[in-house]
């Protein structure tokens, strides 16, 4: 088990030291983004992105899959989407649950990106984030995957992981995402989701973490408190 340090700065955070050190460690004990990854959304173009992004609010990978294909298979662009009556729209995407909403928010991001964006997608963050149903975690997903920024997209994994580490601070998912961004080293962030996410699902679970089994254990600051 790696020593303990003393590398906390004031509200608990790691000193930037030690989150170097951190990234350092995942990049040689996690699996990086994988040549041609597309994504959890796996999808062809960025209209497509973003609505199985949006589709996957509150849903399982399998089921996103599912709505999203469906939907499609109807139509796959925003005037089409726009063309299908709304019975029909919740009938494809009901796999993905909280059907209504997302059939109306959908339609509201289908008639936002061709009134204002003449049928394309933004392709930065503020651009995304102005499309309805589009909020920070969505956009950063479609800004790695789709367009091959580096960025570190946070989901519900990254944002515990992060946050008892110490490498982030927020008590959302975008807040978090904000901290890291700010917090990260630049060469980490290409790769970063992946490794953060497989330490998430892998070992630092939400109940039960695997903290003797953890690479960066000596510098989290949340192993820190409940080893005391």
């Amino acid at each position: 088990m790696p020593p303990k340090k003393n590398n906390r700065e004031p509200g608990n955070l790691l000193d930037g030291a030690s989150v170097e050190r951190v990234f350092q460690t995942l990049a040689k004990t996690m699996a990086g983004r994988e040549p041609g990854a597309k994504g959890p959304k796996e999808q062809p173009d960025l209209f497509r992105s973003c609505v199985s992004c949006m589709l996957s609010a509150q849903s399982r990978d399998e089921n996103t899959a599912k709505a999203s294909r469906q939907l499609f298979e109807l139509a796959d662009t925003p005037e089409g989407i726009l063309d299908l009556d709304d019975a029909s729209i919740v009938q494809a995407i009901r796999p993905a649950g909280l059907y209504n909403m997302k059939c109306k928010n959908l339609k509201a991001f289908c008639r936002t990106v061709i009134g204002e964006h003449a049928g394309d997608i933004p392709t930065d963050r503020k651009g995304l984030m102005s499309l309805p149903g589009i909020g920070r975690k969505c956009a950063d997903i479609v800004l790695s995957f789709a367009l091959g920024e580096a960025v570190i997209a946070v989901d519900t994994h990254v944002h515990r992981v992060v946050n008892r580490l110490g490498l982030a601070q927020g008590k959302t998912e975008a807040q978090s995402a904000i901290s890291l961004d700010q917090r990260a080293p630049q060469w980490a962030k290409a790769d970063g989701h992946f490794w953060l996410i497989q330490l998430g699902k892998r070992i630092c679970t939400s109940r039960a973490p695997k903290c003797n089994q953890c690479p960066v254990s000596g510098d989290c600051r949340w192993y820190d408190q409940i080893s005391k």
